[in-house]
């Protein structure tokens, strides 16, 4: 009895093994022609394209223009701090008596 069970199972892998499986080959459901973007699609990416490239354009001019302008800014600040200190010697200057001998005029208490 294991003779033929052992024929039966030989037989059935072997069988299996021999004989090849069919593929199935995939048959095409859409039409390659309808799928394409076609000219719609290529104008629709060059305009957005183009589009990105004149935004990146615009915003590297504003962003020079801001620094430009805060370079202005810096430099004039700078101007008015340093007219400020000359004004702050000059009347220090003239509350100094610069003899020393107490001068004509009394020295006022700073405070």
């Amino acid at each position: 009895m294991l003779h033929v069970i052992a024929a039966f199972v030989s037989t059935g892998i072997v069988g299996a093994a021999g004989s090849p499986t069919p593929t199935p080959t995939p048959t095409p459901a859409v039409d390659p022609d309808l799928v394409t973007p076609g000219v719609v699609g290529f104008l629709a990416t060059a305009f957005v394209a183009i589009a990105v490239i004149l935004l990146v354009w615009d915003m590297m001019r504003r962003i020079r223009r801001g620094r430009v302008r805060a370079d202005i800014r810096e430099e004039l600040d700078a101007e008015e701090q340093a007219a400020r200190a000359m004004e702050a010697t000059e009347t220090d200057d003239d509350e100094v008596d610069a003899a020393g001998d107490g001068g004509d005029e009394p020295q006022r208490p700073r405070g």
